[in-house]
């Protein structure tokens, strides 16, 4: 017992001990003090190699062409290893519930697009099975969703739009077919394009705030969008700026118009989609499948329609005939490409955006990769052939994306029967929909924009966070609001790179301090123990250093360090000239008293005043040619109260000539104040790109730059007023 309680003893000691020696471990260095030329000597330093990619892309082999095959058509790569025991049954339970979901939507959102709804139908089923072949993402649910199907809808109703009549109905649609689908073959062209191309990083162009405003200020414009649906009534088509704001004066104005009927089916349906979206929420852990309220709706809304005779009892306006089976492929009509370009990128963006951004969250979550160039290349062939069979342009849809995870979904067969099921629908069950109301379809997507909608909640958020993110994010809605969904876009994403290069062009910039006992230098502004190092002055900026910015980088330079480096250089050479001028009359007036002697007892008295004022010429002439030599202390001119100015340029990521100019000028001005300026801490492709641009010589050598901070203190200390030549001992 006694043992024990000894050894015990022991152990809280050593562990006491312990604590304090890490609490009061440090650690000491001694290492030459070194600049670039002593580092690159002593590292081996050499540039990279450069890799010649083009190279590779232009290889044939056997290995090549089966890496390309297996890269562009990803499913030879999984599908041979599928664990049909582990993974089938869940693949099977998560493709019937996402097609469970896409059938109503699929319906809806082709309304949306200004579509019959069989076309939502067939948008379900082609792209779903092509992604299965080329996609990389396992999870997300590729298919109709809102923000696209608006953003199609807005070029449909633009292009071709409706009237208040009934007569021309068909031909109406018929153009708005061959506009969507044609829109569709475009997106797909690009997206291919650009993922061939590996311009897969566009899409990092759109911020995060930029997308999350994007698609609420979208959701907006599908919730308005559906009005006309929900109180049955006929507005006519805008397009082009503000037509939002029109859309919602007429929908205001023709509200006594209403349809009662309509408002009836479309509040019903949905408060009972609502009621069984929050049963779901609260029966999470025990439902094994969430309860298809959408389809369930779908279904008895149908049925009722039928048995009451809605439409022609209470006008109730309704889908109307869905043609059983598949239609033939349709070649695209080149002659709408000029007018459709435009809105063909934006939404290739978009879809892309959406896509990614979602495939990504996914598989971070669940261990894989998703090949951005990849998915480009997967959803643009989506397009591409679905637009061929006249289906509109598609992207991911998160609600259903996160069923198909949430449900067991493994992989991508999930996404394949679902679109076998919807091809079900097609073939043999879509004309059982006839008698469905477009109202419930409308109230099925007003329900399903409450994610999207809850995103405004990101103004509270980003106005504690990040006020630049904030007003992005302001800007986008705005824009995407009065400009409409293409225009919005692109003020969006110009608006968010200005604001980019603003930010550069106003870093923070800070004089540094050095903490004591320490190789550490922080702001002075920020860190009240950290003190200035007496006779040298450390200057950094928190960007990096370009054209947009160089000129601010100098005139912060100047103001920091205290000294009015322009009006000192200025005085400087006031007074030289004013010196200059003094000698030469000197020199005039001593020349005429030499003529004026004519004796020769006078000239030989002369010799050593001649002599003397050969001498006084002379060094006239060299400070004509060398106006520096003279002292600020000589000349009368306050001199800086430091010997030594340290750029650190740690936040260098590259340099243009503006810069190369810009650090330049800081060493000329400098150095005419009798202050000399060393660099420390830059990255070797900066250094590279420093050798390119010449900006190295006679005057500025490898010497000046150093590995540190604290080494060009250190030398700087060690030689206030001598060129950097000598090696000592940093520590």
């Amino acid at each position: 017992m006694g043992l024990s309680e000894a050894s015990g003893d022991v152990q809280v000691q050593l562990s006491a001990t312990q604590a304090m020696e890490l609490h009061r471990r440090d650690y000491h260095m001694e290492r030459p003090l070194l600049n670039q030329e002593q580092l690159e000597e002593l590292g081996h330093w050499s540039s990279a190699p450069r890799t010649r990619q083009w190279r590779i892309w232009f290889q044939c082999s056997y290995a090549r062409a089966r890496a390309l095959l297996l890269q562009r058509l990803p499913v030879l790569v999984w599908l041979p290893r599928y664990p049909v025991r582990d993974w089938l049954l869940g693949d099977l339970l998560s493709g019937l519930s996402v097609a469970i979901m896409q059938l109503p939507q699929g319906l809806a959102y082709a309304l949306l697009a200004g579509l019959p709804p069989v076309f939502g139908l067939y948008s379900s089923f082609y792209p779903v099975f092509i992604y299965f072949l080329f996609g990389t993402s396992r999870h997300i649910s590729v298919g109709t969703f809102a923000i696209m199907s608006v953003m199609v809808g807005s070029v449909t109703e633009s292009l071709a739009p409706a009237t208040n009549s009934t007569v021309n109905e068909t031909a109406i649609d018929a153009a708005r077919v061959q506009l969507a689908s044609t829109l569709s073959v475009l997106v797909g062209l690009f997206q291919v394009g650009l993922g061939l191309v590996h311009f897969g990083f566009v899409v990092t162009y759109l911020s995060e705030p930029l997308v999350r405003s994007y698609t609420t200020a979208a959701s907006v414009q599908v919730f308005i969008s559906q009005l006309k649906y929900v109180f049955g009534l006929r507005l006519n088509s805008y397009s082009g700026p503000l037509s939002l704001i029109y859309t919602v004066l007429e929908v205001c104005w023709k509200l006594p118009q209403s349809v009662v009927g309509t408002v009836v089916t479309a509040a019903v349906a949905g408060v009972v989609l609502v009621m069984v979206k929050l049963l779901n929420d609260k029966l999470q852990r025990h439902l094994p499948v969430p309860i298809p309220g959408e389809l369930l709706t779908l279904i008895g809304a149908t049925g009722i329609s039928y048995g009451v005779d809605l439409k022609h009892r209470f006008g109730v306006d309704v889908v109307g005939d869905i043609p059983p089976g598949l239609v033939p492929p349709v070649a695209p009509n080149p002659q709408l490409f000029a007018k459709l370009v435009g809105n063909a990128f934006a939404i290739a963006v978009v879809g892309f955006a959406i896509a990614i951004s979602l495939g990504k969250i996914f598989a971070l979550r669940h261990g894989y990769r998703v090949d951005s160039n990849q998915e480009l290349v997967a959803l643009g062939l989506s397009n591409l052939i679905g637009g061929i069979f006249q289906c509109f342009p598609v992207s991911c849809s998160m609600s259903r994306s996160l069923v198909q995870e949430s449900t067991g979904g493994n992989t991508q067969v999930a996404g394949a029967i679902s679109s076998l099921f919807i091809l079900l629908v097609i073939v043999k069950l879509g004309e059982l929909f006839k008698d469905l109301p477009k109202a419930v379809l409308a109230a099925t997507i007003i329900v399903n924009l409450k994610g999207m909608l809850m995103q405004f909640t990101d103004i509270c958020s980003l106005w504690k966070a990040n006020r630049a993110d904030l007003l992005i994010w302001l800007v986008t809605f705005v824009a995407t609001i009065l400009l409409n969904l293409d225009l919005g876009l692109a003020v969006a994403i110009v608006f968010s790179l200005l604001l980019l290069v603003v930010r550069t062009q106003l870093p923070h910039y800070s004089v540094l301090g050095q903490l004591p006992d320490t190789d550490v230098y922080r702001d002075v502004a920020e860190y009240s123990e950290a003190k200035e190092v007496p006779g040298v002055k450390i200057f950094r900026s928190s960007a990096t250093l370009y054209f947009a910015n160089a000129e601010l980088y100098s005139d912060a330079l100047k103001q920091r360090c205290g000294v009015d480096v322009d009006h000192l250089i200025s005085r400087k050479k006031k007074l030289l000239r004013k010196q200059e001028k003094l000698k030469l009359k000197q020199l005039q007036k001593e020349k005429r008293l030499q003529k004026q002697a004519g004796s020769s007892c006078v000239v030989s008295q002369q010799v050593s005043p001649g002599d003397k004022l050969e001498d006084t010429a002379a060094s006239g002439q060299e400070d004509a040619k060398a106006p520096y030599v003279s002292t600020l202390k000589a000349l009368g001119l306050p001199q800086p109260d430091f010997h030594s100015l340290i750029l650190d340029l740690g936040t260098l990521s590259f340099v243009d000539t503006v810069c190369l100019k810009s650090l330049k000028n800081i060493f000329r001005d400098f150095r005419e104040i009798e202050v000399e300026v060393y660099m420390a801490a830059c990255h070797s492709p900066v250094v590279t790109q420093l050798e390119a641009g010449h900006f190295f010589d006679a005057s500025i050598t490898k010497k000046h730059l150093f590995a540190s901070v604290h080494d060009a203190v250190t030398f700087a200390l060690q030689h206030p007023r001598s060129g950097p030549d000598s090696t000592v001992l940093v520590s």
